[in-house]
């Protein structure tokens, strides 16, 4: 039976200092050897001065007027998790970076290598070089283990000041689009992470990594309370394409997929919304295979509930490819269970890429062939089919026209587009005016050039 509140019995002072030592030292001393500041430099080209070529500029400055090449520094945390020298940070703070090099907090230095860096992640993996193993490790635990209003530690280097421990709670769980390039799947925490944070270690109260802290919400620049980290089964999957070689892939799946809303779900029979809504199947993809039918709700992957169809993507990355899942399907009225092969997206056709030239809008751009592949890598249903823009030249033609890295390109003066070999055919055509339509995010624009 509880004491009550106002029961002085309830009022004792403390009697030993047992009772009111409360101390993290112990699980610090453990795991912040294994925690190292990380700093990203790059080289800035030299500005080119509007007075470039100018004679008379040349004549009295020479090339004084020039700006000289400069370094850019950033700052992140990143954590160790092989004895080998393998590194875990955020993509962020190393991305485009000519030099990477780690700390210790002890002030030991060493070089490193990225192994794999993945921007739609935010995670990276560096490898040092020329230290001498073994290195301190911290072991990576069960993010799904994690619950609302479990004691955490955050530990990095914030604002550049040197390693610093902080201490939280888990706020929430399972939290997406925040406005970073995220798994879909993030740990939200008030323990105080700040710039600098990024890449540091989100530990439990058994010294394991559950996180990898990524992202801030703030008004201000520093810590509001709320913060987000990376789940630690997503790092696992990570860490095993990096040792393994190749790149970091989420699964080929062969449909795409909805949220459930109120009205579907009351429609389902559903007593909340949850679930992933099939919209699509490919025909001859793995959830073809599987059995997967347009109208079905996944939901949940090998036991695990499914809320809405970026748990459903993170549930099959963290597995891997080249395994298999069980779903739990809501088929109308009655469940089906059904197998799930996790394959890599086929690049069917080839991509045939190809850099447009000349004197046409669409000079300067550089396009692909959709394939399933080339869609997951755009971010687009992998249903598309035609040809994708992958890039545009800065201050080309096709730049100035409008054209943008992910427009699916349709068709030129009313002729359909179906591959990069018939667009290059089109743009080298003698038209003296032009209308090409597009789709972008979605929606259809037409584009009229005289």
């Amino acid at each position: 039976m509880p004491v009550p509140l106002n029961n002085p019995a309830a009022d004792q002072v403390p009697q030993s200092r047992a009772q009111i030592h409360l101390s993290f030292a112990a699980l610090v001393r453990e795991t912040a050897p294994a925690v190292v500041n990380v700093y990203a430099a790059r080289a800035v080209p030299a500005q080119q001065s509007p007075f470039a070529g100018d004679p008379f500029f040349q004549q009295f400055f020479g090339q004084q007027y020039r700006s000289r090449p400069r370094m850019e520094a950033s700052l992140g945390s990143g954590v160790i998790i092989d004895r080998s020298g393998l590194v875990i940070t955020n993509n962020h703070v190393v991305e485009n970076a000519d030099e990477v090099k780690i700390a210790f907090s002890d002030g030991r230095e060493y070089e490193t290598k990225i192994l794999l860096k993945d921007k739609d992640v935010d995670l990276a993996v560096l490898k040092i070089q020329g230290g001498k193993g073994p290195f301190p490790v911290m072991p990576i635990g069960d993010s799904d283990n994690l619950q609302i209003g479990d004691l955490v530690l955050a530990i990095g280097n914030p604002f550049g000041i040197g390693q610093t421990v902080t201490n939280g709670i888990v706020s929430a769980l399972a939290r997406s689009h925040i406005g970073v390039d995220d798994s879909g799947f993030f740990i939200q925490t008030d323990a105080p992470i700040n710039p600098g944070n990024s890449g540091g270690a989100l530990i439990d109260m058994n010294g394991d990594l559950i996180g990898v802290n990524s992202a801030i919400f703030s008004r201000s620049g520093g810590s509001n309370g709320i913060g987000f980290a990376i789940p630690s089964n997503m790092v696992k999957a990570f860490i095993a394409a990096a040792k393994a070689g190749h790149p970091f892939e989420r699964p080929y799946v062969g449909a795409d997929f909805a949220t459930v809303t109120p009205d579907i779900a009351e429609a389902m029979g559903l007593s909340v919304p949850t679930g992933a809504l099939v919209q699509s199947v490919t025909k001859s993809g793995p959830a073809a295979s599987a059995g997967l039918k347009v109208g079905d709700v996944v939901l949940s992957v090998d036991g695990r509930t499914v809320d809405n169809p970026d748990a459903l993507a993170y549930r099959l990355a963290t597995t891997g490819i080249g395994n298999s899942v069980g779903l739990d399907v809501l088929r109308g009225d009655r469940h089906v269970r059904l197998t799930l092969p996790l394959q890599t997206a086929p690049e069917t056709p080839p991509r045939d890429k190809r850099t447009l030239t000349g004197n046409e809008p669409f000079a300067g751009a550089t396009v692909f062939n959709l394939s399933p592949r080339v869609a997951t890598d755009f971010g687009l249903a992998t249903d598309k089919t035609g040809v994708v823009v992958a890039s545009v030249t800065a201050g080309s033609l096709a730049q100035r026209v409008g054209l943008k890295r992910g427009d699916i390109i349709l068709s030129v003066n009313g002729n359909p587009v179906d591959s990069t070999a018939t667009l290059e055919q089109l743009a080298n055509a003698d038209f003296g005016r032009w209308q090409f339509d597009i789709e972008r995010n979605g929606r259809r624009l037409t584009q009229v050039i005289q």
